[in-house]
């Protein structure tokens, strides 16, 4: 193994008496320090640069060092990188030459200047690693902001911050830099093991900090192998018939309604109802147009005609309770990304309104003002979960069962499994073509030939 050189063991030392570190301890750090000056000649990784500590760290954990020890350690590299932070790095013996063999090797000869982009400017948080209770405030900005530049929904950064939160409660709180696809696989794994989540919920927790290593600490998984998988299970979507869902309908009031007839008859998911607004609905034309819908999507689907009275009825409301909001002054409705920037009076105009607003106006602390808001969907859902247990159906429906409805009944309708594809706004027909088993299948089973038909 090599030695430290002596010029920078003894500065070392003095530097860990300067530093207050029991001398119990600094028998600990020196030997600590040489480790990773070690391995930083092995494995080609130059010992002054922060870089290097994540894949050492990584390295005593792959045989078997504690929590405690690699704290340890990590607090004995930092203080090294505070060194060469605050001494002339020709100084402390820490420059490395390459052989011709294309190995490292040390220049105790303090002629070699380095460049200046070798990294030994450290920021003094980058040098503060640590195993467990770090903050990860700076991640969480990032992740946000990383969240918002791809116009991700706010349902998205919610279940993604959520996952990060568990993840770090999970390494209890380990320096960022110290993260590595380890750690995501023993997530992974703890989440099928001993949480025993669906496939869909540990998929989620995957793609979540995919993201967030991806776009946030700027590393690549690389292959995770061995973790283990939660069982997927065959999933056949609750359809509801026309008879149920008239029975659920008549214990629903307005606007209650009238959102869950355009659910079952337009096949919306419950936040693409919700966040409709009045130029949604063109009625000359019978189509009511879903803008950013699931992956920013936008699509079209005709209008329910044995519902457009109701709907003619409401748009009238939608008028006079325009009218009143203008009559309070209040700031109008709140508008996406920098629409509002865009169009200046857009908030206020009738076309940009929602078409289910909330029955109170919000009031935004920041701008200190009143808007309006569409109707929450946690009050769709209650009342759906009420007008369900009411009808005594024998069935676990939600807002999102109409939608399954929708497709099982154009199905069995013998509408083209395409053009259903079209109308709920599949990426892929796969996902569409799970409501072939929520049908009666009418295709006949014996073999026959064409010519006999």
């Amino acid at each position: 193994m090599l030695n430290i050189p002596p010029a920078l063991l003894k500065q070392y030392e003095v530097f860990l008496r300067n530093k207050t570190i029991p001398i119990s301890f600094q028998g600990t750090y020196k030997k600590w320090l040489r480790y990773y000056l070690d391995f930083c000649r092995k494995y080609h990784f130059h010992p002054s640069q922060n870089a290097s500590l994540p894949p050492f760290i990584r390295k005593l954990q792959d045989k078997k060092q504690t929590n405690e020890q690699r704290e340890q350690a990590a607090k004995a590299i930092n203080l090294y990188y505070e060194l060469c932070k605050a001494k002339d790095p020709d100084s402390i013996g820490t420059v490395l030459q390459m052989n011709d063999q294309g190995y490292a090797t040390w220049n105790d000869s303090h002629q070699t200047k380095l460049h200046e982009n070798t990294g030994l400017s450290i920021k003094a948080e980058e040098a503060n690693l640590s195993l467990s209770g770090a903050s990860w405030r700076a991640e969480y900005s990032r992740l946000e902001d990383e969240i918002r530049v791809r116009h991700y929904s706010a349902k998205t950064l919610k279940t993604y911050k959520g996952w990060v939160q568990k993840f770090q409660a999970f390494t209890s709180s380990k320096s960022p830099a110290l993260l590595s696809p380890t750690d995501v696989k023993e997530f992974l794994s703890f989440l099928a093991v001993k949480r025993q989540v669906s496939t869909t919920t540990q998929n989620q927790a995957f793609n979540a900090l995919l993201f967030f290593y991806r776009h946030i600490l700027h590393k690549e998984f690389g292959t995770i192998d061995g973790v283990v998988r939660a069982k997927r299970k065959p999933y056949i979507p609750v359809v509801l018939s026309r008879e149920e869902i008239e029975g659920i309908l008549q214990y629903l009031e307005y606007p209650y309604d009238l959102v869950v007839k355009l659910l079952y008859g337009c096949g919306l998911r419950l936040f693409e109802c919700l966040g409709l607004r009045v130029h949604s609905i063109n009625f000359d034309a019978g189509i009511l147009t879903v803008h950013d819908g699931k992956g920013q999507k936008d699509r079209t689907v005709p209008l329910p005609e044995t519902i457009l009275p109701e709907m003619q009825k409401h748009l009238g409301f939608l008028k006079k309770l325009h009218q009143r909001d203008l009559d309070k002054k209040y700031a109008g409705v709140f508008l996406v990304n920098a629409l509002e920037q865009k169009y200046k009076n857009a908030s206020k105009e009738f076309i940009w309104q929602w078409f289910f607003p909330a029955k109170q106006l919000t009031y935004d602390k920041e701008a200190a003002e009143y808007r309006r808001y569409h109707l929450h969907e946690t009050l769709v859902q209650k009342a759906i979960k009420d007008a369900v247990n009411k009808s005594r159906i024998c069935k676990r429906a939600s807002a999102h069962t109409f939608r399954h409805s929708f497709a099982s009944h154009l199905l069995q309708a013998n509408y083209d499994i395409r053009t259903i594809q079209e109308l709920l706004g599949h990426s892929d027909v796969r996902t569409t073509m799970i409501y072939t088993h929520t049908v009666k299948s009418r295709t006949l089973k014996e073999a026959k030939s064409p010519l006999d038909f």
